[in-house]
This record gives C-alpha cells, sequence and structure tokens, in this order.
C-alpha cells in the first residue's frame, strides 16, 4: 500500500488521530460543573451559568511557558512543562478574581512524537485538575521544517469568570494596606534566557548536581513547575470586599508587576528581609554578578504572588494561606506615592540580597 503523499512530506496523520485518543481520557479527568463536551469538535462548549454564575463578565489570558522549554527538550523532562503552561494563564486571570473554568493549549513540533506529546499534555491535564479548570479543547500542529528535531513549543489559553460586583481592580487600595507575599516554587516560568546563560557561565551541564540543592540536579531544581494558587487563594476572593488587590510576580519581578494593581497616588514599601529568598536565586544573583535592584526587576526572587488588604486583615488572611500550606508573610505596606516616581520601594535590599 502506498505510503500517503502527506506524510511524505512529514506530517503523520495517522499519528495526530493517535495523540487525540490518549488524551481524551486525561481531558475527560479535567471534568469540572459548565463543561459541556469533550475533545474533538470543531470548537469547545462550556456553560457558565451551569458553572454557578448570576452576572458573570469573562476573564482571559493567554501564556507560553518561555525558554524553559530549552531545559525540558535538552534534558528529556516533560512530565511537568504542562503545569507551568497552566499556571502562567490561570494565575493572571486568578488576580482579577476570576475563577478559572476552561483551558486550551496549542502544541507545536516538527514531527509528533507520541509519547511526548501525550506526557506534556499529562501535565497540562495536571495543572488544569489543580486549578479546577477544564481542559476543553486545543491544537497539535506537526510542521516539519519549523522545528529542529525534538523542538517544541507550547501556548495556552485560560478563560474565568468573576460575578461583575466582585471584580478585583486594585481601585480601593490606599496606603496603610498591608501587603501579603506568598512564596513561589522556584524561579518559575520567566527569566529562564537569563538562567540557561548563566548555568554555561558557570561551565555547568543541566545534569550535573544543583550547587545549591545537594542531590538534585539543575534539571531537577530548574524544572519544579509554577506554584498554581487558585484553590488557595479562591475562598479569600469569594469574600466580598476581602482582596483589594493581587499581582502575579511574572517577568518584570517585583518592581514592574505590582504597580500593574495600584491606583493612582499609591505605591508600596516592602522590606527585604521580610521573606526568604530561596538558595537557587542567591545561586544566580551570585554566578551572573547580578545586581539586587536587577534580581527584583527580572525574577520573582521567591514571591510568586502579591495580595493585598486592608492592615487588620492582614494577619486572618496569612493564617488562611498557611493552613492551605502556602508559605506566607507581611512583607511591605501600601504608601502615598506621586506620579511619575518609582512606585516599588524595597528596603534592605544590598544587605538582604548581597551576592
Amino acid at each position: 500500500m502506498k505510503q500517503s503523499a502527506y506524510k511524505d512530506a512529514g506530517v503523520d496523520i495517522d499519528a495526530g488521530d493517535a495523540l487525540v485518543d490518549r488524551i481524551k481520557p486525561l481531558a475527560k479527568a479535567t471534568n469540572r460543573p459548565g463543561n459541556m463536551g469533550g475533545i474533538g469538535g470543531f470548537g469547545a462548549f462550556f456553560d457558565v451559568k451551569a458553572a454557578g454564575f448570576k452576572d458573570p463578565v469573562i476573564v482571559s489570558s493567554t501564556d507560553g511557558v518561555g525558554t524553559k522549554l530549552k531545559i525540558a527538550i535538552e534534558t528529556a523532562s516533560h512530565a511537568t512543562i504542562g503545569i507551568d503552561l497552566v499556571a502562567m494563564c490561570v494565575n493572571d486571570i486568578l488576580v482579577q478574581g476570576a475563577e478559572p473554568l476552561f483551558f486550551l493549549d496549542y502544541f507545536a513540533t516538527g514531527k509528533l512524537e507520541v509519547g511526548t506529546a501525550e506526557t506534556i499534555i499529562a501535565g497540562i491535564a495536571e495543572g488544569c485538575r489543580q486549578s479546577n479548570c477544564a481542559l476543553i479543547g486545543g491544537e497539535t500542529a506537526e510542521m516539519p521544517g519549523m522545528y529542529a528535531p525534538g523542538d517544541y513549543d507550547l501556548a495556552g489559553f485560560a478563560v474565568g469568570a468573576v460575578e461583575r460586583d466582585a471584580i478585583i481592580t486594585g481601585e480601593t487600595i490606599k496606603a496603610g494596606d498591608a501587603v501579603i507575599g506568598i512564596g513561589s516554587s522556584g524561579v518559575h516560568s520567566n527569566g529562564y534566557s537569563l538562567v540557561r546563560k548563566i548555568v554555561k557561565d558557570a561551565g555547568l551541564e543541566f545534569k550535573d548536581e544543583a550547587p545549591f540543592a545537594p542531590g538534585k540536579t539543575l534539571s531537577e531544581v530548574l524544572l519544579t513547575p509554577t506554584k498554581i494558587y487558585t484553590r488557595q487563594l479562591m475562598p479569600l476572593i469569594k469574600e466580598s470586599g476581602l482582596i483589594k488587590g493581587m499581582a502575579h510576580i511574572t517577568g518584570g519581578g517585583l518592581l514592574d508587576n505590582i504597580p500593574r494593581c495600584l491606583p493612582e497616588g499609591i505605591g508600596v514599601r516592602l522590606d527585604a528581609t521580610s521573606w526568604k529568598k530561596p538558595p537557587v536565586f542567591a545561586w544566580l544573583q551570585q554566578k551572573g554578578n547580578i545586581d539586587p535592584h536587577e534580581m527584583a526587576r527580572t525574577l520573582n526572587c521567591g514571591i510568586g504572588m502579591v495580595v493585598i488588604v486592608a492592615a487588620d486583615q492582614a494577619q486572618r488572611v496569612i493564617a488562611h494561606l498557611q493552613e492551605a500550606g502556602e508559605t506566607a508573610s507581611l512583607i511591605g505596606s501600601a504608601i502615598p506615592a506621586a506620579s511619575g516616581t518609582e512606585l516599588v520601594h524595597i528596603d534592605n535590599l544590598a544587605t538582604a540580597w548581597s551576592a
């Protein structure tokens, strides 16, 4: 029997069909109220009313994983990179007060390896499970000539909803409010072009033992998936007016992300000694000879999410987060700030974060 011309050109339709069959049970395991169908249709339906909303506003976000993918590809460690993809999207809509509802993924490669793709998508399904988000669709693209052998790219799209009167905008934040930091699980999914350069300049390979984490390889530490904060924060988000503002700390670090949730005339003052910077960041700073200010503008430095509440609610919120298994602490407060000035001030930065 003659092989198909499309397969001769490098695209295997049978492999794509096989992958769809394998991922159907993975997607089904992420089912939640509102989901109206399975994988395989031209479009995916979701009933927001069935998810329990009365007057919902839809909130959406799309993102990728960046060059963290290069470490996963180089070390053939694909199991958790899908969690990163979901986390980067759902954490972004969470800060607006939105409950994640559904997720779609885009997976592109030069030659489809069904086993590898299934492992990656299983990670996406796990991220959806962690965020109570249904995996309702996606796209697998096999594009010979676009990617080097073994390479692939990932993108994701998350949609959530929030009741119209419960949207978190940051507009009620005022001077004296408490700034709470929730710990990150590591570098998360930004800054990896810098991270990879530092590892290379140090003469190390990702299979080598991490100098700052005995017994673990560099790849094991650097591929630690981005923390998803949905289940820990949703109970607090649903308390009307409790959370005034939130910031997901991604590219731009603390200095550029916190201002995104602040109203005009308000800044924040943080204390760098109020949380412990994980060893991976100290090592990166030392080996990369990175200025503390640049660290705060490039990496999350141990804080994955910032939550701003009234000062008299801070300890209750921190206690809830700690009971949910999070590392959470009071890291600063909101302050008056003139327009056009720096909005995030970090005290003790040079001493606490000296390389």
